[in-house]
C-alpha cells in the first residue's frame, strides 16, 4: 500500500544517501514512480539534497529508456538497479575519483638551483617560464595539462552542460542598468538576449539638466527622445577571443567619448576617442594606457602609462589635435615601490594624481580648466602617511591614514591653503572610514563596524561657507544582519544618493535616497529567474575564535529546506584575506547551482583583509602572513565543530592571493579537506618576490616583504607554497591559471601542479587549467564565464559524488 512503498523509499534513501548504491537503488523508486500516488510520496517523503522532482524526472527518463524495455515490472530488481546505477553515476566518493587509468602530464625536469642565506632550493620547473608566452615546449606542456583535464573531467560534460543551463537559466539576459542622470542625459548600459557583451547608450532629459528627484523615471515610451547607442562592445569583440573595456568616458560637454579596450588579457589599453554625433574616430588611438583615464576638459585626456613591469609610472596630457608621441609628460614616479593612479572628483572641477606603496600615499591635483596643465600638491610625501582627496566648492576633502590614525580620519583644508587642514571627523579606533562621496550639499561617508560597512550622510553648510564641523549625520538603516552596501555613481549637483544593497540572499538592489528628506526609492532589484525565493534561504553570521583569541567573523548561507545541519551536509570555505580587501557578504546568483543541492556556502573573513579595519589588515601581512592562514583553518574546525558541514565534505576555495591561501592551508593541513580550487594562486610566492624583473614585485615587497633581508626570507620559505610540498596525500585540487595574466604568472600554478603531481601519494583527482586566450580573471564574455562557473561546480560535485545527471 501507499504507506509500505513510502517507508520503503525513505528507508532505502536514508541507508544509502551518499554512497554510489543510492544512484542503482533509484530503479526502485523509478518504479514505485509508475504508481498512480508516487509523486505525492516523493514530495513527502523524498529527503534528498535532490528535489523531488528531479529524480523523479530524471530517473524516469531513464528508467523508461533503458530498464522498461528489456525488464517487466516482475523483473530482476538488484540487476537493474545496478544497470541503472552505472547508466547515471558521475564521479564518486574520493577514493575511486582518481582511480582512471589515465596517466597524469609529467613536466620535465631541468636542474635550476636558487641559493640564498645558506638556504639551497631546486626548482625542477623554472623552466616553465616563459615571458613572451610563445615557447613552443611550454605551449605544449600546457595544452597536455588542459588536454588531460578536459579527459578526465569528461564524465561530467553533461553535468557541465546543466549546470551551465541552470546557471544561465536565472539570469534576465536582455537587461538594463538604472539609467543615471549626468548633465542633458540619462546614462545607462543593456545587454541584449544571446549576447555576451554590453551595449553603453544614453536619453537626452525632457526638459534637459537639473538635480532630478528619486522618483523621477527615464521616459522610454513613445513620448521619449530617441536613444543613442553610443558603444556596443558585443561589434567590438567579434574578431577577439577577450575583450575588455577598461574606462569609458564622455567629455564634459558629451559630444565626444574616450574608452579603452584590452583584446589579450593582459590589462594593457588602447584608447579610441569618438565623435558621438558623426561615430567618427578622434586622432589616431592611444596606445600602451593604462585603465586610468580622464577628460581634462572637452579638449585635453589625461591618463597613465605602465613600464615593462606593468607599474603605473608616468602621468601624460593628451591634446585631441596631436600625435601620441607629442604628449606632454606630467609626472613620473621613478621609486619603483610606488604605483600610480588618477580620479575625478564628483565635482568634475580637480584631478587627483595618487602615487603610492603599501604604507604610503600623497596627491598632486590638476584644476581641470587650468590651461597650464601643472600639477600640484595637496598631501605631502611622509612615509607611513596615506591620503586620499576629494573636492567641493572651495574645499578639498582629505582621507587621512598614519600608524597612529590606522582606522583613518576625515580632514577638510581650504583650496588656497592646503596647510590649514582641520579635522571633521576624528579618528575611532573600533570604526575603520573606508571611502567618502560628495555632493553638492552633503557628505557621504562609509564606515566599517563589526565588518560590515554603513553609509551615513551629513548636510554641509552652503558652498562659500567655512567648514569647521559636521552636524549629526543620518545613518542609512539596513534590516539585515549580514549585508553588503555598494557605492555607486550619484549626480554630484544633486540630493539623490545612489546606492546598492545586497546580502548573501538578497540580490543586487538598487535604491535612490534623498539625502535632505531621507525618503528610499527602490530602483531596481536584480532579476534572478528559475523561481529563486529568497525565503528558502538563511543567512547567519558568526564569529569564530581563533587560537591567539582573535574573534574572525564568518559569513554564511544555505537552502533551508535542503540541509539537516546535522554535521553531514556539504560546505563550501571561501577566502582571501591580502591587501586590505575585503569579501563583501554579497549575492552572487551563480552560487544557488551548489547552495540548491544543499551545500552551506561560507566565507571567512580573516586577517590579512580590511573587514575589521586597518590593524586586521596588518595583523595578517608581512611577517604575520600566517594568520591568514591559521584563521582559514580555525575557522573550518569551527563551523565544522558547530555541524555546518561533514568533514568529509569540506570544500575550500581562493582566487589570486586567495589562491595562496589555498595552497598554504592544503600543505598545513591536507587531512582537513576534500576538495580545493586554486583560481590564478599567488603560489610561488619567494621566488617571485626575489625577482623584481616580474611584474608587481617591487611594489609588493611592503605587503609580504623583501626577501633579499634574511628573516623575510625564511618566513616566506616557511610557508610558499611551491617550496613546502610535501610527500603526503592530498585531497582533490582543481588549479587555474591564464597565459596572459600580468599579476600571477601562469607558471606559478603550473610549477605547483607539476610538483604535486611529483610528491603526492593519493590517488584523488589533481588538475590545471589553463586559459589560453585569457588573463587574470579569465574569458572576458559574460557567458563564457558562466562555462567556467559550472566546469568548477561539476568538479567539486564530482568529487563529493554528488553529481547526477
Amino acid at each position: 500500500g501507499r504507506r509500505a512503498y513510502g517507508t520503503l523509499v525513505v528507508r532505502m534513501h536514508c541507508f544509502c544517501r551518499y554512497s554510489r548504491v543510492l544512484l542503482g537503488s533509484a530503479v526502485v523508486v523509478a518504479y514505485l514512480s509508475s504508481l498512480p500516488f508516487s509523486r505525492n510520496v516523493f514530495s513527502s517523503s523524498w529527503p534528498s539534497i535532490y528535489s523531488a522532482n528531479q529524480v523523479h524526472s530524471r530517473v524516469k527518463k531513464l528508467f523508461s529508456a533503458r530498464i522498461v524495455s528489456s525488464m517487466s515490472p516482475r523483473g530482476d530488481l538488484p540487476l537493474a538497479a545496478e544497470s541503472l546505477g552505472a547508466e547515471l553515476r558521475v564521479g564518486g566518493s574520493g577514493d575511486e575519483v582518481g582511480r582512471t587509468g589515465k596517466k597524469p602530464p609529467s613536466a620535465t625536469k631541468v636542474e635550476h638551483k636558487m641559493e640564498l642565506f645558506g638556504d639551497v632550493r631546486d626548482d625542477w620547473y623554472y623552466w616553465l617560464r616563459d615571458d613572451s608566452r610563445s615557447n613552443a615546449e611550454v605551449l605544449a606542456y600546457l595544452n597536455e595539462e588542459n588536454s588531460y583535464t578536459e579527459e578526465m573531467m569528461a564524465d561530467t560534460r553533461g553535468l557541465q552542460e546543466e549546470l551551465y543551463k541552470e546557471i544561465r537559466g536565472r539570469i534576465q539576459e536582455d537587461d538594463m542598468t538604472v539609467p543615471l542622470r549626468n548633465g542633458p542625459f540619462f546614462y545607462y548600459e543593456r545587454t541584449l538576449k544571446g549576447k555576451q557583451y554590453k551595449q553603453h547608450c544614453r536619453r537626452a532629459i525632457v526638459g534637459g539638466e537639473g538635480p532630478g528627484s528619486v522618483e523621477e523615471i527615464m521616459e522610454n515610451g513613445i513620448n521619449a527622445s530617441e536613444e543613442e547607442m553610443l558603444l556596443d562592445e558585443n561589434v567590438k569583440a567579434e574578431d577577439y577571443e577577450f575583450y575588455n573595456i577598461g574606462a569609458f568616458k564622455v567629455s564634459p560637454n558629451h559630444r565626444l567619448l574616450a574608452y579603452s579596450e584590452d583584446t589579450k588579457g593582459d590589462e594593457v589599453y588602447t584608447v579610441y576617442i569618438v565623435d558621438i554625433v558623426s561615430r567618427q574616430n578622434v586622432g589616431q588611438p592611444l596606445h600602451g594606457i593604462t585603465e586610468y583615464l580622464e577628460w581634462s576638459d572637452n579638449e585635453n585626456l589625461i591618463y597613465i602609462t605602465q613600464d615593462e613591469l606593468h607599474r603605473p609610472f608616468k602621468v601624460w596630457c593628451h591634446r585631441l589635435d596631436i600625435d601620441q608621441s607629442e604628449d606632454h609628460l606630467l609626472y613620473f614616479e621613478k621609486d619603483e615601490e610606488f604605483f600610480l593612479s588618477l580620479t575625478a572628483a564628483e565635482s568634475k572641477e580637480y584631478l587627483f594624481v595618487n602615487s603610492g606603496s603599501k604604507t604610503t600615499e600623497f596627491v598632486l591635483y590638476l584644476k581641470a580648466d587650468d590651461p597650464s596643465k601643472e600639477l600640484k600638491t595637496v598631501t605631502p610625501r611622509i612615509q607611513g602617511v596615506d591620503t586620499s582627496v576629494t573636492h567641493r566648492g572651495g574645499h578639498f576633502f582629505i582621507k587621512k591614514r598614519s600608524d597612529e590614525l590606522f582606522n583613518s580620519e576625515l580632514l577638510v583644508c581650504p583650496v588656497e591653503d592646503v596647510t590649514a587642514a582641520s579635522i571633521l571627523i576624528p579618528h575611532r579606533p573600533r570604526t575603520k572610514l573606508q571611502d567618502v562621496q560628495i555632493s553638492q550639499n552633503h557628505l557621504i561617508v562609509f564606515e566599517r563596524d563589526d565588518g560590515l560597512l554603513n553609509a551615513k550622510v551629513y548636510t554641509l553648510p552652503p558652498v562659500g561657507e567655512a567648514i569647521e564641523y559636521l552636524l549629526d549625520g543620518q545613518k542609512i538603516q539596513f534590516s539585515e544582519s549580514v549585508y553588503s552596501v555598494i557605492r555607486m555613481d550619484s549626480q554630484f549637483n544633486s540630493s539623490v544618493l545612489r546606492f546598492g544593497y545586497s546580502s548573501l540572499r538578497t540580490p543586487l538592489t538598487v535604491y535612490d535616497y534623498d539625502m535632505s528628506s531621507h525618503k528610499s526609492v527602490l530602483k531596481k532589484v536584480e532579476p534572478v529567474l528559475g523561481g529563486f525565493d529568497a525565503d528558502k534561504y538563511e543567512t547567519v553570521r558568526r564569529w569564530v575564535t581563533a587560537a591567539d583569541g582573535a574573534q574572525i567573523p564568518v559569513s554564511i548561507v544555505y537552502r533551508k529546506d535542503m540541509v539537516k545541519l546535522d554535521g553531514t551536509d556539504p560546505l563550501l570555505l571561501y577566502g582571501y584575506g591580502s591587501y586590505e580587501a575585503c569579501i563583501e557578504p554579497e549575492f552572487k546568483a551563480n552560487r544557488l547551482a551548489l547552495i540548491d543541492r544543499g551545500v552551506v556556502f561560507a566565507i571567512a573573513h580573516i586577517r590579512g583583509g580590511g573587514e575589521m579595519g586597518r590593524k586586521w589588515y596588518e595583523d595578517g601581512k608581512l611577517l604575520k602572513k600566517k594568520n591568514t592562514f591559521t584563521d582559514f583553518i580555525d575557522c573550518a574546525e569551527d563551523l565544522l565543530a558547530h555541524k555546518f558541514g561533514a568533514r568529509s565534505k569540506l570544500c575550500i576555495h581562493g582566487r589570486s592571493a586567495g589562491g595562496l591561501l589555498i595552497g598554504a592551508v592544503l600543505n598545513m593541513r591536507p587531512d582537513l579537506f576534500k576538495v580545493a580550487v586554486a583560481g590564478v594562486p599567488f603560489v610561488d610566492v619567494l621566488t617571485t618576490m626575489l625577482d623584481p624583473t616580474i611584474p608587481l614585485t617591487t611594489v609588493e615587497w611592503e605587503e609580504w616583504g623583501d626577501p633579499r633581508q634574511e628573516d623575510f626570507y625564511h618566513y616566506m620559505r616557511s610557508y610558499s607554497p611551491v617550496d613546502n610540498v610535501g610527500t603526503k596525500e592530498y585531497p582533490n585540487i582543481l588549479v587555474s591559471s591564464g597565459l596572459h595574466d600580468p599579476r600571477v604568472g601562469y607558471w606559478e600554478p603550473t610549477k605547483y601542479v607539476a610538483k604535486l603531481r611529483e610528491r603526492k601519494t593519493d590517488n584523488n583527482l589533481l588538475l590545471l587549467k589553463c586559459e589560453l586566450g585569457a588573463g587574470h580573471f579569465s574569458k572576458s564574455g559574460r557567458f563564457d564565464k558562466l562555462e567556467e562557473d559550472a566546469f568548477t561546480f561539476a568538479f567539486i560535485l564530482k568529487c563529493l559524488g554528488l553529481a547526477i545527471l
